[in-house]
């Protein structure tokens, strides 16, 4: 096992196993994964990337790949179609990255269509034959991430993940929906639970995490040997933080957003508390952004509209949008916006 890869866990008893922001197109660049490590995540995840992009030198494709000192552990995903590309995708990342992660669980149907991301649940063998050929290629560990199945038929992630693991696969992390449901419906918590107890490397669970009570209900039931995260993060980082206060593995002082509140942080309304929550958030973000990537227009208003979601008033977020000219002015303009609670 990797320094990074812990053994199996048995029973979960309340002690702390690790959080995972989730790979998310458009939401987990470079910055946003630091500050959800800021935030409580334990690991972090890029981008999903197209192998195939990556072995034909595509510079939008290599972008995703950036990373800097402070992540740590550095965990590229890649997902495809072809096997030598998968395989060569890898070897090319080996020397920046400290675990290489597998995307059979993307349900977008432009990934699909070219029989990749979840769409290999249906060709299980093909899946299986192009884990081992990464294992194969690779010097550091690989793990998969992946669903219950297609929803043509039966579940078959369980039995996928008994042949992973004979393959060299580490770690899996299973989501609790099939190809089919997309997001919708509720993740079926049970199954990953026959997952988790059918195979001896641990496994992640991921769908319907959303905040300290359904961690808890996850773990509890499931037994998983950590937690993904991913809508439940998007626009709120703060969702690791706040997980490890309401399950006792964090003191709430030491919070980022609270330790650099000032004044009364329990006096203050939960809208306000919200508010101030998000804009250290946001400032964060842009921090970060200034410090690796630079400013990125596109991935500032994704993540502004983000941020903003729910809190009164956050339609006017677009017309802050619309109103400034550089991306200096966009990022203070939403700064003041969450100040104005």
């Amino acid at each position: 096992m990797s320094e990074f890869i812990l053994a199996k866990p048995g029973h979960w008893d309340g002690e702390a196993r690790p959080l995972f922001l989730a790979p998310m197109s458009g939401v987990t660049d470079l910055p946003y994964r630091l500050l959800a490590k800021e935030c409580g995540a334990d690991f972090t995840i890029t981008e999903f990337t197209n192998s195939t992009a990556l072995t034909r030198d595509a510079a939008m494709s290599w972008r995703k790949m950036e990373t800097c000192a402070d992540e740590n552990p550095f965990i590229p995903q890649i997902f495809g179609g072809v096997s030598a590309d998968m395989a060569l995708a890898a070897e090319l990342l080996q020397d920046s990255a400290d675990i290489i992660d597998l995307n059979f669980g993307c349900p977008a149907p432009k990934i699909t269509k070219i029989c990749a991301g979840a769409a290999l649940m249906g060709e299980p063998q093909s899946l299986v034959s192009m884990c081992e050929e990464v294992v194969d290629r690779v010097d550091i560990p690989v793990t998969a991430k992946m669903r219950l199945g297609t929803g043509q038929g039966n579940f078959n992630a369980k039995e996928i993940c008994q042949e992973l693991e004979q393959v060299g696969i580490q770690r899996l992390c299973v989501h609790g929906r099939t190809l089919k449901q997309r997001y919708s419906g509720v993740a079926d918590w049970d199954y990953i639970t026959e997952v988790v107890e059918s195979v001896e490397v641990p496994v992640i669970a991921n769908g319907d995490i959303l905040d300290a009570k359904s961690a808890t209900d996850c773990l509890n039931q499931t037994h998983a040997a950590g937690l993904m995260i991913g809508r439940g993060a998007i626009g709120r980082p703060s969702v690791f933080g706040e997980i490890k206060v309401g399950l006792g593995w964090m003191q709430e002082e030491d919070l980022p957003w609270i330790a650099a509140h000032d004044g009364d942080w329990h006096s203050q309304s939960d809208v306000a508390k919200q508010f101030a929550t998000r804009r250290w958030c946001w400032n964060r973000y842009i921090e970060l952004a200034k410090q690796t990537t630079g400013l990125e227009l596109k991935s500032m208003r994704g993540h502004a509209v983000s941020f903003t979601k729910g809190l009164p008033s956050a339609k006017k977020i677009r017309s802050i949008m619309h109103g400034k000219q550089s991306k200096e002015e966009f990022a203070a303009a939403t700064s003041n916006f969450l100040a104005t609670n």
